[in-house]
């Protein structure tokens, strides 16, 4: 199953300075083109849904830079990757866990929002729990963070890319 997984720029870090080591998610929570996904969705093919899937891990990326103290830039950060995964009913349509973490060879790509987005990312990394209860100042906020687009990079890519933060 194509899973999306919400990450920081701390966590890439991780990854790459820990050769051979497996991509573990937090609390092994990921988002994923589900039965239940599909079904809320009255159109769109899988293509149009694993976008959703990538938006839902991305705002979940927002919540784990409220407790990141790397001093790396704040960006949000979704890895995508081909693995086993149990979906979450008791959650919302597109969640699911993956137990054991992700083997780096089972990594497609890793999705980072760019230099230009930062301060967005920032004023709405603050305004993210507001918005899950319903603030609609707070829902803007996190629509601005939205109108950027992640930008898609090979796993052999990503030492490079920090490298140049």
């Amino acid at each position: 199953m194509r899973v999306y997984l919400p990450a920081t720029l701390a966590m890439i870090q991780e990854l790459v300075t820990a050769d051979g080591a497996r991509f573990l998610p937090l609390g092994g929570t990921g988002f994923a083109v589900t039965p239940a996904l599909r079904e809320a969705y009255t159109s769109g093919d899988d293509e149009e849904l694993g976008e959703v899937a990538l938006r839902e891990a991305a705002r979940a990326s927002l919540r784990l830079l409220s407790d990141d103290e790397s001093g790396l830039p704040a960006r949000r950060v979704v890895v995508v990757a081909d693995a086993d995964a149990a979906v979450r009913p008791d959650l919302d349509d597109a969640v699911v866990r993956v137990a054991g973490g992700v083997a780096t060879g089972d990594i497609v790509a890793v999705h980072v929002d760019g230099g230009a987005a930062e301060s967005a990312v920032q004023a709405a990394v603050k305004a993210v729990d507001a918005a899950d209860l319903g603030d609609e100042d707070a829902e803007l906020t996190i629509g601005d963070v939205e109108d950027h687009d992640l930008g898609w990079y090979a796993t052999q890519e990503l030492p490079f890319l920090l490298e140049l933060l």
